[in-house]
């Protein structure tokens, strides 16, 4: 019998109420990778004084300048055992542009003790966030970030409230359409939006 995913974990008895498809999605163990690609109907957000922020995000696949409508996606899970023995998912979001790929990667494992996940946003990342796990009463699931934190090599340090970029993600499945879809809006109390998409994939 294989070990629960760090989802499951995370989720409880929760699980079990999110839409089949969904379950069938986030019950990725160590050696199993869930691989689809779909469009982003729209991608969007933020004041252009953000711009050098995001240009600079793409060095290390962490955010990117570029917004558009209609841009092919494509998106890779892998769960393995890090170096520590913990389960960790890497997640690789991929932004096919017209002239570029962009890229908005992360690495996810577990923390028993606080009953959240932790993501580690980027590579080599330098933000972390502690990230909230739930489901809506239609089976979707509901994902929220909540503590942040700057990342210098092994030195992290706790961002004050006001620039914490808050995200809000909401995944669900579409029986007629046999299709995943995604909603992520990112938040900065002081900026308003700063990063939204949202689109349609098939696994």
């Amino acid at each position: 019998m294989c070990q629960a995913s760090i989802y499951e974990k995370v989720l409880g008895p929760e699980f079990i109420k999110l839409h089949p498809k969904l379950q069938e999605r986030y019950r990725i163990h160590s050696g199993e990778s869930f691989v689809a690609k779909g469009i982003m109907k729209k991608i969007t957000g933020g004041p252009r004084i953000l711009y050098p922020l995001w240009w600079l995000g793409t060095f290390v696949k962490f955010f990117f300048p570029e917004r558009g409508e209609n841009i092919s996606f494509t998106i890779t899970n892998h769960a393995y055992i890090s170096k520590k023995g913990e389960e960790e998912v890497h997640w690789e979001r991929a932004f096919h542009f017209p002239q570029k790929t962009r890229y908005f990667n992360a690495v996810m494992s577990y923390d028993k003790k606080r009953q959240i996940i932790k993501d580690y946003l980027g590579e080599p990342s330098p933000l972390y966030s502690d990230l909230k796990f739930s489901v809506l009463e239609d089976g979707s699931l509901q994902i929220d970030s909540v503590k942040q934190r700057l990342v210098f090599g092994r030195i992290e340090i706790p961002l004050p409230r006001f620039l914490h970029g808050l995200a809000s993600v909401r995944e669900t499945y579409q029986d007629k359409r046999q299709s995943y879809t995604i909603s992520v809006t990112v938040k900065n109390k002081l900026l308003g939006t700063i990063f939204a998409y949202e689109g349609e994939f098939h696994a």
